[in-house]
């Protein structure tokens, strides 16, 4: 897969990260004890790398930079440079995250709990190993498996419908 060839557009990018996933969650789920040694591989594949930045760039949280000043609605020209620096910093295994930016947030029951909002670069990788990493996970959940997962809420499990069927993740 990484090849060095051009950057995908956001729409091959998705059909190649769809088709892994189904690939991931397929092996997964054949091989319950099955080792995935060479994710990183696919965390800094160009595909995906598009996908998290779409997704990070198009995000309720994008208005809000973190301690990198920068808020990620804001990138028009240069993401493909952001994220050509992010893939080569994780293919030579030189990234490390850097410190989030603290903001208070009151909520209605008088606490003021502290939100920490990653920098841009932090959220894509984020972003790009939730990628990687949900369907092999997802593999493991029971089909009764509610909370925190995608396309379900825990509220659903309380209606008593039957779960909906992911056709991709």
């Amino acid at each position: 897969m990484n090849t060095g060839a051009l950057w995908p557009g956001l729409d091959e990018a998705e059909v190649r990260v769809r088709v892994m996933h189904t690939k991931l969650h397929q092996w997964a789920k054949a091989d319950p004890g099955r080792r995935f040694d060479d994710v990183a591989n696919l965390v800094y594949d160009p595909a995906f790398l598009v996908v998290a930045w779409s997704r990070v760039r198009t995000n309720k949280g994008a208005r809000t930079a973190g301690v990198d000043a920068v808020a990620p609605r804001l990138i028009v020209l240069g993401a493909e440079k952001l994220l050509a620096r992010i893939r080569d910093e994780l293919k030579a295994r030189r990234f490390a995250p850097q410190r989030v930016r603290e903001k208070t947030i009151p909520n209605g029951n008088g606490k003021v709990p502290a939100l920490g909002i990653p920098t841009v670069a932090d959220r894509v990788v984020q972003s790009s190993l939730k990628l990687v990493l949900e369907p092999i996970f997802e593999a493991d959940f029971k089909a009764c498996s509610y909370g925190f997962r995608p396309k379900r809420r825990a509220q659903d499990a309380t209606r008593g419908d039957p779960p909906p069927r992911i056709t991709h993740l």
